[in-house]
């Protein structure tokens, strides 16, 4: 089985090898089961938030080209953050009959999607609410 990996860290805060960390840890799930990497897909300072993401949409792209059989990721949310587009994701690649397998997770059905897209929906929400918080404090001492 051929798998494309997609990695994805958001912002220029995490660490400089987060998304060599992903594939790393990807490839070691792929070569454990015997299977291959097709191709890699990796978002570096982008958002999950948003689906304008070049790999990801090269991902998406790729899809109906049979170059690959699944999806390998670390977790569900280096795929997307938002519920409304991992929902999209997941039913576009199944349409495909490809697989998403995570690390975190193993292979993705739609209660994982159901799940985890609601918790990274609501872990956005708080992250808004945070850097509000934070900004309002700043404007409140004049910075």
């Amino acid at each position: 089985m051929r798998a494309a990996i997609y990695s994805r860290c958001s912002t220029a805060l995490q660490r400089n090898t987060s998304i060599e960390d992903q594939h790393r840890l990807c490839l070691r799930l792929i070569r454990g089961n015997g299977w291959t990497e097709a191709d890699t897909y990796a978002d570096r300072g982008l958002s999950g938030s948003s689906h304008l993401r070049p790999a990801y949409q090269r991902l998406l792209g790729d899809a109906g080209g049979n170059r690959f059989d699944f999806v390998a990721a670390e977790g569900l949310d280096r795929i997307s953050r938002d519920q409304e587009h991992i929902a999209s994701f997941f039913k576009q690649i199944r349409f495909q009959d490809i697989p998403i397998i995570t690390i975190a997770d193993g292979e993705i059905s739609e209660l994982h999607i159901g799940l985890k897209g609601t918790m990274s929906s609501l872990f956005l929400k708080n992250l808004a609410q945070k850097t509000h918080r934070g900004l309002e404090g700043r404007v409140r001492k004049g910075k």
